[in-house]
């Protein structure tokens, strides 16, 4: 815990605070068009699979580039925006995420393998699952084409001890508790609520349950290796620390389906996360917290 205590206060000593208050205020009106005005259940959610991604494209990059660009205001003597891969991080960033929130196997192809209530396992399961792949592969392939020979792949550092990341686990125990009662977070939580109709009368329904959690929590690896990976350690010797407030805004806008709490929340703790992945080199510990977070949730 000392260290990470070390990382953040180093790093908010260091921070250029307009610049944060302005990321910031930017995250709020983001979060106000979506809870007030339903910018995602009534405008990106809609339409064919293009035009929703193509909607949900600029949501991102709005959130992630212009996090960058408002540096320029504040900062002296940038020299990120002269880098080519600057560039393509923040395109592909954004479109590699909108390529994974639009995936979605097909119903049909799903009903033809297996019947239902088992279709639903099998859909949640293999959609998760597939998609970790595809971020996955995308992410090796601009690794091995710009980082291969400085870095390992982004975030897979071992870390030194998950000792703190559990202590965190435990710190937010009581709030997670606090916030599961609350009734935008039963509507959306536990996500095992979706396949509610398979029996456990089974030793065999039991393991659907299990195979459901396990997909469930392998997804958020390409949370961990996409935020805390991708988007700081492509950019460590481009920006800096300056990469991380970006991509905590738009770790928050990915948030927007979920209650409100949980979306202001995501701003912060993919700040925390952030810092840590900046100065650890390894995303380990952040998975620890976010896998434990999710499954206590269940």
């Amino acid at each position: 815990m000392k260290d990470i205590s070390k990382y953040c206060s180093v790093f908010f000593k260091q921070l250029n605070w307009p610049y944060y208050v302005c990321v910031s205020l930017l995250v709020a009106l983001l979060i106000y068009l979506n809870y007030w005005h339903g910018l995602e259940r009534l405008y990106l959610d809609t339409g064919s699979w293009p035009e929703s991604f193509i909607k949900y494209f600029l949501l991102f990059f709005t959130a992630y580039a212009v996090s960058f660009f408002l540096q320029l205001l504040f900062y002296n003597n940038l020299q990120w925006h002269k880098q080519t891969w600057f560039w393509i991080i923040i395109i592909a960033g954004p479109l590699l995420f909108s390529v994974k929130v639009n995936f979605h196997i097909s119903n049909d192809w799903i009903s033809r393998q297996w019947e239902y209530p088992y279709t639903v396992v099998y859909k949640y399961s293999l959609n998760w699952i597939i998609k970790v792949f595809l971020i996955f592969l995308s992410l090796f392939f601009l690794w091995y084409n710009k980082d291969r020979k400085e870095q390992p792949f982004y975030g897979s550092k071992k870390t030194q001890s998950l000792k703190p990341y559990l202590l965190i686990i435990v710190f937010l125990f009581p709030l997670i508790v606090a916030a599961s009662s609350q009734p935008d977070f039963l509507r959306m939580y536990p996500k095992a609520k979706n396949i509610s109709e398979i029996p456990l009368t089974t030793l065999k329904d039991y393991g659907y349950y299990i195979l459901f959690e396990l997909s469930y929590g392998f997804d958020f690896l390409t949370i961990e290796f996409f935020f805390r990976g991708f988007l700081i350690l492509s950019l460590i010797k481009i920006c800096g620390k300056e990469a991380i407030i970006p991509m905590a805004a738009f770790y928050c806008t990915i948030h927007f389906g979920k209650p409100l709490g949980e979306a202001i929340s995501s701003y912060f703790g993919g700040l925390l996360l952030g810092i840590v992945s900046y100065n650890t080199r390894s995303v380990w510990g952040g998975l620890i917290v976010h896998l434990g977070i999710a499954w206590l949730m269940e």
